[in-house]
């Protein structure tokens, strides 16, 4: 289940984030723990996360991986070291949409909102290249802390795709 997806203006949003590349199917077992991860290296760094922890795709193709991104946005651009690296998202209008429920059912959500789009005419700010289909910014944000909420069906993640104007 999951609302009604818009669009939405949004500032550039500075982030840090721990970069991997991750099967479709190993996503569940590889990305969660370096949400603690990246955590622990801002608590190190003395930096409170600006937001909820993330997973934004990078670069899509379902037969050879995925290169993705686990973070966590912050108040300002912060330089990165070891495994963790610094970024931006993009200024733009954004297409964006809540997922409620387990993770495993947020293809489906996925699935939707690119569905709702297509009908309107968006199209998103990404390419296809000889590796897969690079996206300038569609990302997870994990609005809900599983260990604060046990019941998947109240989990809250909202999708967030920049689009090309």
């Amino acid at each position: 289940m999951h609302g009604e997806p818009k669009l939405e203006e949004r500032a550039e949003q500075h982030y840090v984030a721990i970069p991997v590349t991750v099967s479709m199917d190993s996503i569940g077992a590889v990305l969660p723990p370096l949400v603690g991860e990246v955590s622990g290296w801002l608590a190190q760094k003395g930096v409170a996360p600006a937001g909820p922890p993330f997973f934004r795709y990078v670069l899509i193709d379902m037969k050879k991986g995925m290169e993705m991104e686990v973070g966590v946005r912050v108040p300002t651009r912060l330089t990165g070291s070891g495994r963790v690296k610094a970024g931006t998202f993009h200024a733009g209008r954004y297409a964006t949409v809540v997922h409620l429920g387990p993770y495993e059912r947020i293809i489906d959500t996925t699935a939707d909102l690119l569905a709702w789009a297509d009908e309107k005419g968006i199209t998103w700010r990404s390419r296809e290249t000889d590796k897969g289909d690079a996206w300038d910014a569609r990302t997870e944000f994990y609005l809900t802390d599983p260990q604060a909420e046990p019941d998947p069906a109240k989990w809250r993640t909202e999708l967030a795709f920049l689009t090309a104007s």
